[in-house]
């Protein structure tokens, strides 16, 4: 009895996968007479499954809208589609999508032959037209099969990654192309105030420091014409400032009295002229030497004014210390451009001359600029060796950038000008495993083959790839993880989210 049941069991097995086998053969045919359809213009990109063309018959454009450069779908929008053969056109518009990013559409060819498909796109941002050449509308779905079956594309080591699933990442495709790509100096650079950025305050008399903000402190902020220290020499025996301005004071007011009353006698020609020009050219000292030690002086003493808009950088005294006139008493950045200073070796002297730019990677957040991006320019570069290391100097500024604060190092790609050409990919479009580095090569919009590449140069965003893709193959540039992740855990079914 249970020999009975085995049999049975092995029996109802063998027909279920015999069934399963004509399904998936049959599926295989359905996908067969499905043609797929790429196209793009400067905002769109349409990616669409549609049933084979044939005359008289109607055929579903399942089709899928990414705005570009984003990659992200369509929500809204009227598109009209149509299939002009021979002069003779069906149409059909959709005034909005079927699902985010969707528009299903039908068609009943009415006339065979060669043709193209027009999609015309009105937005709230405009309007856009997709144009697809070689469309062929046959006279019988045999020949639509056999034809269906010659444009089945190779699935050898591919992913399935559908749009509804690249619409909810941040993911876009770039086409790999040639450029110039020249010479590439790698190093470290020091980030550095510029020369003339700075503003060094000294002090204005001798005496001891007296600082009365207690939020004056490295990094706060300092306006022109803001009093930073008072200098008071009230205690000190010898050279006292304020005895000295009292001093001052009482010449003042009798070099005043005395050229005032001669100045009354020489009207009645008691006094010569030559003793009032004396008089007043004692005056006129006495006036000068006040109105000097009278500038910023308060009850606490001497004030120091900073003389610039900007930030301190760095204090150099301390409350309570006593310094001499000229001492350095602080340093004001304004902060407006920045200096990067880096040394490569002497290898490297017969092109200096010819950096034209350079890419910055940023060491805490690894985000890669562009000289160009921060306004910078190269300022100089040295014409001999450094004597401590060998090295040639080299300089560059840039603007302020929150993202750099000088004392921090930065990685510096210096390019330099060429007439070589280079087929170059971005950066995020590689992907490393166990030393070996890998693309995914867009095959259609939601197929995707990954695929080894043999890597050159790098200047911090682009690497030279000298092996493994060509001119003009679309890879990914951003979500190429993702891929690899979904790659990882199975191939996914070609129509999954799909409705046709």
């Amino acid at each position: 009895m249970n020999y009975k049941i085995l049999l049975f069991v092995l029996f109802a097995l063998l027909v279920h996968g015999c069934n399963n086998t004509d399904k998936l053969l049959h599926e295989d045919e359905h996908e067969e007479a499905v043609i797929q359809i790429t196209a793009y213009s400067s905002e769109f990109e349409l990616f669409a499954e549609a049933d084979s063309f044939v005359l008289g018959h109607k055929s579903n454009i399942l089709s899928h809208f990414s705005k570009l450069p984003k990659f992200t779908a369509l929500e809204a929008g009227s598109i009209t589609i149509r299939l002009i053969v021979n002069g003779n056109e069906v149409s059909q518009t959709l005034g909005k999508p079927t699902r985010k990013g969707i528009y299903s559409f039908d068609l009943v060819p009415k006339t065979g032959g060669k043709g193209k498909l027009i999609f015309d796109i009105k937005t709230e941002n405009g309007n856009s037209i997709i144009s697809v050449p070689d469309i062929i509308v046959y006279s019988s779905e045999n020949d639509a099969q056999e034809a269906a079956k010659e444009s089945v594309l190779s699935r050898t080591n591919t992913t399935v990654f559908t749009k509804e699933q690249s619409w909810k990442i941040d993911f876009e495709t770039q086409l790999a192309k040639t450029e110039p790509f020249g010479h590439i100096i790698k190093t470290t650079g020091q980030i550095q105030s510029a020369q003339g950025d700075e503003r060094l305050v000294s002090a204005n008399t001798h005496g001891v420091i007296v600082i009365s903000d207690n939020n004056l402190l490295e990094g706060s902020k300092v306006s022109k014409g803001q009093v930073l220290f008072s200098i008071s020499a009230s205690s000190l025996a010898d050279n006292n400032s304020i005895v000295r301005f009292k001093e001052a004071q009482n010449n003042l007011e009798k070099a005043k009295s005395d050229y005032e009353r001669l100045k009354e006698l020489a009207e009645d020609k008691i006094v010569s002229n030559s003793k009032v020009l004396e008089a007043k050219n004692n005056y006129d000292n006495a006036k000068l030497l006040y109105d000097n030690l009278s500038k910023n002086l308060s009850n606490s003493g001497y004030g120091v004014v900073c003389t610039e808009n900007g930030f301190v950088k760095q204090i150099y005294v301390q409350n309570g210390e006593y310094v001499e006139t000229g001492q350095p008493l602080l340093l004001i950045s304004k902060n407006t451009s920045l200096l990067i200073t880096a040394d490569v070796q002497q290898k490297y002297a017969s092109i200096l001359g010819d950096i034209v730019g350079a890419n910055i990677r940023t060491m805490h957040d690894d985000c890669t600029y562009t000289l160009k991006q921060l306004n910078g320019k190269v300022i100089s570069f040295g014409r001999s060796a450094n004597q401590d290391n060998f090295l040639i100097p080299v300089n560059l500024q840039i603007d302020k950038n929150e993202n750099f604060l000088p004392g921090s190092f930065v990685e510096l790609y210096l390019k330099t000008a060429t007439n070589d050409q280079a087929l170059t990919i971005p950066k995020t479009a590689l992907i490393e495993e166990q030393g070996s580095y890998f693309v995914f090569v867009q095959v259609t919009p939601e197929l995707f083959e990954k695929r080894e590449v043999t890597l050159g140069v790098t200047d911090g965003s682009k690497y030279e790839i000298i092996e493994g893709i060509s001119k003009n193959e679309r890879i990914v540039t951003k979500g190429a993880n993702i891929i690899k992740l979904a790659q990882a855990t199975g191939t996914l079914d070609a129509h999954s989210g799909h409705v046709h």
